[in-house]
């Protein structure tokens, strides 16, 4: 009876799906919202609206993945035209000269609970590099219902300030410290270059 069970978990493991692979950002369904403290009265929230990203995840190996993402901050939308212009200008992002946001993971390592991640990266923001860590969530694994393709999902966030990357116009009447959540769904690669062909 023991010798079928093993076996039968033997067999079980080794037809289990395995999403060691590598992964495209799904832009209609990744966000990057920031939010910061407008003069102690309001704290208002804005995203960016077009993500690019490739992420190298192992299920069963978290702590080996790696994620390179690219920001244009020229998507930046706070539902406020003026304000998204102004966002761009010289006083924030100088988008004009300074056209992306970049991370780039430098190490992984695991959180408190199972589906829990400390992503250690470079955030390259307005001409300047500094370390940042995301608090990582692992939300689902497995296969897309849509897509019959292998997907990863996961919510991150974390602080930083924005006068470490040199924007630091009206701190600190409009806080320095900016909370940033991201939301992402990330499509095994081929299947997602595959979805972009012609149909017919």
């Amino acid at each position: 009876m023991i010798r079928r069970i093993a076996l039968a978990s033997a067999l079980a493991l080794a037809t289990a799906p395995v999403f060691a692979a590598t992964y495209t950002l799904d832009p209609g369904h990744t966000q990057v919202v920031f939010a910061w403290n407008h003069f102690g009265y309001s704290n208002p929230t804005a995203q960016f609206g077009k993500v690019e990203g490739t992420l190298e995840f192992d299920q069963a190996h978290p702590t080996k993945s790696s994620v390179n993402v690219t920001i244009p901050l020229a998507s930046v939308n706070s539902n406020v035209p003026k304000l998204d212009e102004h966002l761009q200008g010289e006083d924030f992002f100088d988008s004009a000269k300074f056209p992306d946001a970049t991370f780039k993971s430098t190490k992984v390592e695991q959180g408190a609970a199972k589906d829990k991640l400390k992503v250690v990266g470079d955030l390259t923001l307005h001409g300047v590099t500094k370390p940042v860590t995301l608090d990582v969530t692992i939300n689902k694994v497995g296969e897309h219902p849509m897509r019959k393709a292998a997907a990863a999902g996961f919510d991150a966030s974390t602080t930083i300030k924005r006068s470490d990357f040199g924007i630091s116009k009206y701190v600190p009447m409009v806080s320095d410290d900016i909370k940033i959540h991201i939301t992402s769904e990330a499509i095994d690669a081929k299947a997602y270059a595959e979805s972009l062909k012609p149909k017919g």
